[in-house]
């Protein structure tokens, strides 16, 4: 699928889509949340028994203890379909977020381990990788894409930094055949999707079922001064995987003066990410992003941004129809 800005036409079967590559504007501050008490204490019984197993305590020899039940607690939030981010071990607003809104759904964290051993193949090794020029016209230019290292395509598999991969890690190479400890972030696929709500306040997108129950949520980058937020009541058109971008200079106040019209080639580092989710409003979506570390951080060009994994687990829970509410 091709998703273009200004070009007012949509390739077969799909609507069109706005870029927002540009990752400017970043926001200060970060809002403190209010714990739920029953949710802390079942946290804490859950890290006290993942302390006892050596497997576990082995894995994370290298972080701090601090950092490694932050660590504990991202990966539960994960499974759980309320997105911390990036994980990372350290933590920050995303993680405080979640937390809290986990905490206000009356959720129970489950009690699996939050790392799990993962050998790497000789597939992961082989790639292709490349380095991702930052120019819209270089980019252009490339086949696809992909991945700049195996760190960047691990992390994006375990919804982990690379830093936080290297410190599980210290050892490693990231050889083939080499067992390395990551993220242990297996979801269940997520059910019962019936309406989506974009909160520009609460910097996320969140998922309800058919009673108004919120059952997911992901920090997201949405609208600034220059593009804001399209705030109304829209639904959801379909989604596209892999999408294609067609940029155009012309409809973005900060392109380059030297730049002109390109296709941009799909690929988990396209401006887009591996996903389109397509909204009635004409050329606006909620998609992924190449930078996952700056999701909930910085402004867009006033699309939606998710990470690419939480961008794919929204895609495959939408339908077309479904209603999709854009506020303040």
């Amino acid at each position: 699928m091709v998703w273009s800005r200004g070009t007012h036409q949509a390739s077969p079967a799909a609507a069109l889509g706005q870029n927002s590559r540009g990752f400017t504007h970043v926001r200060s501050g970060t809002r403190l949340e209010t714990y739920c008490a029953r949710f802390d204490v079942l946290m804490l019984r859950s890290c006290v028994v993942l302390l006892l197993a050596p497997a576990v305590l082995t894995a994370t020899a290298a972080l701090k203890p601090a950092l490694r039940d932050t660590l504990a607690l991202q990966v539960r939030l994960d499974r759980a379909h309320f997105s911390p981010g990036e994980i990372d071990g350290r933590g920050g607003g995303n993680t405080r977020a979640a937390r809290a809104a986990f905490a206000a759904a009356g959720l129970t964290p489950d009690t699996l381990p939050p790392t799990t051993q993962y050998t790497i193949t000789e597939a992961d090794v082989a790639g292709p990788y490349a380095t991702v020029p930052e120019d819209m016209m270089e980019q252009a230019k490339l086949p696809a894409l992909g991945y700049a290292s195996i760190l960047e395509a691990l992390g994006e598999r375990f919804h982990a930094s690379p830093a936080l991969l290297k410190a599980l890690n210290p050892a490693a190479t990231f050889a083939a055949g080499e067992q390395i400890e990551v993220p242990n972030v297996t979801r269940t696929p997520l059910s019962g999707a019936a309406k989506v709500v974009v909160d520009q306040s609460d910097r996320a997108v969140l998922v309800h079922d058919a009673a108004g129950k919120v059952i997911a949520r992901y920090p997201a980058s949405m609208g600034s001064e220059h593009d804001p937020l399209p705030v109304g009541e829209w639904k959801i058109n379909g989604k596209s995987d892999a999408p294609v971008f067609n940029y155009n200079p012309d409809l973005f106040w900060d392109a380059d003066l030297a730049h002109s019209k390109a296709k941009i080639p799909s690929g988990p580092n396209n401006p887009v990410g591996l996903v389109w989710v397509d909204l009635s409003k004409p050329h606006y979506g909620i998609h992924g992003t190449p930078r996952p570390e700056n999701v909930g951080k910085t402004q867009s060009h006033g699309c939606i941004r998710l990470t690419n994994w939480d961008a794919v687990e929204l895609g495959a829970a939408v339908k077309a129809g479904m209603p999709a509410v854009l506020q303040e």
